[in-house]
């Protein structure tokens, strides 16, 4: 439910679309979820490796966002009958300004859900490398728990704004700390109680949380959320999808075997994706195509990841 390609996001990701496609039915996927990075609209979001021609970058990533949509549409098609392909993009929200362009993207009629994400504070980037992570701690006063209380209330006012069917990667402001594997609800009560209500919130409006393996391949000890993150959504009755946040054909799939018995020992029995009614098109009145909820047993899924 949540991956990337080099020809969408070069420089960010690796290997053409179709390609990746054509991997993850070789591997058994009967569904994939496209999410291509959305474009984003100032110079001061552009991605470091993007900077070598700032306003030439800018300009191409509307036009590519176009692309990418008539490129998902036709692999779509293509591949019908062998994998269900669903077409998304992944959010952006450096500031509340965003809500108006992620809205705007997400009423075409081709997108059928989006991942919403955070990946900043304060504008400042968390995951791209220590010193733009120690900028944002910086930024929000100085030390890692105040720096997660940010971003904690700054996905509120994501969560808030934006209802994203799947929140990509909850716990991201881990992956960069002086202790990923600290529990924030024995240790930082000011972050528990954000994280307690950032999960109410996503539970009410119907939404889902991934289970997110890129966390272990970046060599966290857990996928994205955490176990106590985890098993208060849980409690909360939430469900969980299943992503790989790959970048390209090598990581398609990584670490789901690990991912898989993560859940199992938090007693998940089952994961959640989407199928769109009708695959292919619009219904006949021109209206979006229906998104049926599907409830996928996790004995089904490691029956297919043990065959890797």
């Amino acid at each position: 439910m949540h991956s990337h390609s080099g020809q969408f996001c070069p420089g960010h990701a690796k290997d053409q679309l179709e390609d990746i496609i054509k991997h993850a039915i070789g591997l058994g996927y009967t569904t994939i979820g496209l999410t291509e990075h959305m474009p984003r609209t100032s110079l001061e979001d552009l991605y470091p490796e993007e900077l070598d021609n700032p306003e030439g970058s800018l300009a191409e990533l509307f036009p590519r966002h176009e692309a990418y949509l008539l490129e998902a549409q036709r692999l779509q098609t293509k591949y019908a009958s062998q994998i269900h392909i669903i077409i998304g993009f992944e959010g952006e929200w450096p500031r509340p300004a965003y809500a108006t362009i992620v809205t705007q993207l997400a009423a075409h009629p081709s997108i059928d859900y989006f991942v919403g994400s955070l990946h900043h504070i304060d504008g400042i980037p968390i995951d791209y490398d220590a010193s733009y992570y120690g900028r944002a701690v910086t930024s929000a006063g100085g030390s890692e728990e105040l720096a997660a209380e940010r971003y904690y209330d700054q996905q509120y006012a994501m969560l808030t704004a934006l209802h994203p069917r799947v929140v990509g990667h909850f716990d991201l402001v881990r992956l960069l700390s002086s202790d990923p594997e600290r529990d924030v609800a024995t240790s930082w009560p000011g972050v528990w109680d954000r994280v307690c209500r950032n999960l109410r919130v996503v539970v009410e409006y119907g939404g889902w949380l991934e289970c997110n393996s890129s966390a272990l391949r970046k060599g966290l000890a857990e996928p994205y959320p955490a176990r106590p993150i985890a098993a208060e959504w849980l409690r909360l009755g939430g469900r969980f999808t299943l992503s790989d946040d790959s970048h390209g054909i090598a990581q398609v799939g990584t670490n789901y075997g690990r991912a898989l018995e993560y859940l199992a020992s938090l007693g998940v029995t089952s994961m959640w994706t989407l199928r769109r009614d009708p695959h292919l098109g619009l219904p006949p009145t021109g209206e979006r195509a229906k998104l049926v909820e599907v409830e996928v047993p996790l004995e089904s899924i490691r029956a297919v990841v043990s065959k890797w």
